[in-house]
């Protein structure tokens, strides 16, 4: 017996679309559906809130209590000049990972250094200018203990993350931050769960407080994030344009009929891939308007004498435009909101330079059809 799957997919401009698909259900999630219970789905709600709990009391504790360990960790931070260097064993290990990943993201160079191959040769990699960030939830975890004293004996700048204010990892840390006693989502307060999102949590809100401080922009973001949706969607709308002014795209100026102004335009065009709309501009070169594919099938079908008539009696006038400056994402906006296929790229003086094509959004997969 078939079911409905709904799907959804992400198009990169913050929209989600659901699509709706029919298949069998597995083995697996028949038996899923006829073993799980109430009480189950509770414990997974539970599990869920004690992770969010954790990252709340931390919140609480920088903005109801003493938040100068906080303010210190930001500055000697954004002091850095060199690499954020992030340190911790096991799953604090993986989690100084994504730490590391955050800052690196945010514009802030950063690499993982493991606390047991540190002591074998590794240590090269930390370098003067460099700030380590050592994670140990207990606070007294050897190894990463073995390093920060390592580290302090050069005077090499260290930040702490523990549980404990009073762990040997605080007293080894020029700034040291607390997590507070951390009850884990295992029912067994056993695995690391809570604390490990409290840490990472932590961990990224700092590399933003960081981002924030230097005034990190879209544009600086793009440039560490040329790749995926991310990156097509803060790329100048300049760069991914096909039907370009004085190349492939001509300008109507005057004021011929529709056929004399299709017949100009595809004199110009001649084999090349047609764009979707004539542009018209003004005395000055200066957008007028355009006159879409669809505004043409709706002239020949509403009037038999329509293409005789006029360009500029019939076209889009003062229709939405981008400008040089915008990112592809302010056309993923336009089509979106406005619901409009062909979009105009004016120059500073408000002279036609291209067109985007919603097609051509599509196949770079940032729209949906």
């Amino acid at each position: 017996m078939g079911r409905e799957l709904r799907r959804a997919t992400f198009s990169g401009d913050g929209a989600y679309h659901r699509r709706i698909m029919t298949r069998p259900g597995t083995d697996h999630e028949r038996k899923a559906m006829s073993a799980s219970s109430p009480d189950e789905m509770a414990f997974i709600a539970e599990a869920l809130r004690a992770e969010a709990d954790a990252i709340v009391r931390i919140a609480e504790r920088i903005t109801d209590g003493d938040s100068t360990p906080c303010r210190a960790a930001i500055e000697l931070l954004t002091d850095c000049t060199g690499h954020v260097v992030v340190a911790g064993m096991g799953k604090s290990g993986l989690i100084g990972a994504k730490i590391s990943a955050t800052f690196s993201s945010l514009g802030q160079p950063s690499n993982v250094l493991h606390p047991a191959e540190a002591v074998h040769g590794d240590l090269g990699r930390v370098r003067r200018g460099d700030v380590v960030m050592l994670l140990s939830y207990s606070g007294e975890t050897d190894e990463v203990n073995n390093l920060a004293a390592i580290l302090k004996a050069d005077d090499v700048p260290r930040l702490g993350i523990s549980s404990n204010a009073e762990s040997t990892l605080a007293r080894l840390c020029d700034v040291h931050l607390s997590l507070g006693d951390v009850t884990e989502a295992c029912p067994l307060n056993l695995a690391p769960t809570a604390s490990t999102t409290a840490m990472l949590a932590l961990g990224d809100a700092l590399a933003l407080a960081v981002s924030r401080r230097r005034n990190f922009r879209e544009d600086d973001f793009h440039r560490h994030h040329p790749g995926g949706m991310l990156g097509v969607g803060l790329r100048q709308v300049t760069e991914i344009l096909r039907f370009r002014v004085g190349e492939n795209l001509p300008t109507i100026a005057g004021n011929p009929s529709v056929r004399e102004a299709c017949l100009e335009a595809r004199a110009v065009m001649k084999s090349q891939r047609r764009a979707g709309a004539l542009v018209i501009v003004d005395d000055d070169g200066k957008l007028a308007g355009i006159f879409t594919d669809g505004d043409l099938r709706r002239l020949v079908v509403d009037d038999p004498d329509g293409m005789n008539r006029p360009v500029r009696e019939v076209m889009t006038a003062r229709p939405q435009h981008l400008t040089v400056d915008d990112l592809v994402r302010d056309a993923q906006r336009l089509v979106r909101e406005r619901r409009v296929d062909e979009i105009p790229v004016l120059d500073h003086q408000g002279r036609p330079v291209g067109l985007v094509d919603v097609q051509d959004l599509i196949a770079m997969k940032v729209v949906s059809e």
